[in-house]
């Protein structure tokens, strides 16, 4: 009984944290089903985490880098907990709380599920301190979509992993990138101006906003096919929340507006229930 309670605990405090810093996935994380609920909190958060050291606005790139770097090979090691805290140690007062409690998100997860969030966490965290070291030198398309694969794709194959795991969901893979790469491009047009003032631009040489708005769209509706394949049941539910604010988004975007209001995302969501 005291693990159910610690478990639960965690659990609250999660929750608490995936509302402050994810509108999008809060909804549809807070209606799954226990045991998928936390396994997909826990991948949620811990992809959060390490998101915040890459988009930290104090942090010098050098310090960025050497972090997720660490927080990639805290994951290879036998004793992972005592390393990541270890890492994080000298960094208190400059790392947000939900970069702080790394450990926190691991030990959410469901002892199976662990390996599959731990693996994709190692991986993104390894891709993102190369995307740091190189200053996110986007010039092409190509470049483009490793970016959006390496801090989304990554998000979509480890979902399909996880619905395979809570009840044998199958899902295309590849569809499954395309699903997080459109919400990360919705992502990369909102914040566009906040980005070049920090000196980065996620748009290919040449590209306005007409080009992003069709690489998005075009892979939404890969996404759209994605949850069309899927199997009725939680992964399905979840889905479409994230996917319909992303295609209402979009659309917003495309007459010149950027944020949906609450809402607008309360009456989407309810058109779903």
């Amino acid at each position: 009984m005291e693990g159910f309670v610690i478990t639960n605990v965690v659990l609250n405090d999660a929750m608490t944290m995936l509302e402050q810093t994810s509108r999008t996935f809060y909804i549809p994380i807070s209606r799954l089903v226990p045991g998928l609920k936390e396994a997909v909190t826990s991948g949620y958060l811990c992809m959060r985490a390490i998101d915040e050291i890459e988009d930290h606005e104090q942090l010098s790139d050098g310090l960025k880098s050497s972090l997720l770097s660490g927080v990639r090979d805290a994951l290879r090691t036998e004793q992972p907990f005592e390393a990541i805290t270890k890492l994080f140690a000298p960094h208190q007062s400059e790392l947000p709380a939900v970069t702080l409690q790394l450990n926190d998100w691991l030990h959410l997860c469901p002892t199976t599920a662990l390996p599959i969030v731990k693996r994709y966490t190692e991986q993104m965290s390894d891709q993102m301190a190369e995307w740091v070291h190189t200053g996110w030198d986007i010039r092409t398309e190509e470049d483009l979509d490793r970016y959006t694969y390496s801090v989304a794709g990554m998000v979509g194959e480890m979902l399909s992993e996880l619905w395979q795991w809570y009840d044998g969901t199958a899902s295309d893979m590849n569809k499954a990138v395309a699903f997080g790469r459109g919400l990360q491009a919705v992502n990369i047009m909102r914040n566009r101006d906040e980005d070049l003032k920090r000196g980065v631009d996620f748009f290919p040489d040449g590209w306005n906003l007409k080009d992003m708005l069709q690489y998005t769209k075009r892979n939404l509706k890969l996404a759209d096919d994605y949850i069309a394949e899927l199997k009725d049941g939680p992964a399905m539910s979840f889905c479409k929340i994230p996917l319909a604010l992303a295609h209402a988004t979009t659309k917003l975007l495309s007459v010149g507006g950027n944020k949906l209001t609450r809402a607008a995302v309360l009456k989407i969501v309810g058109s779903l229930s």
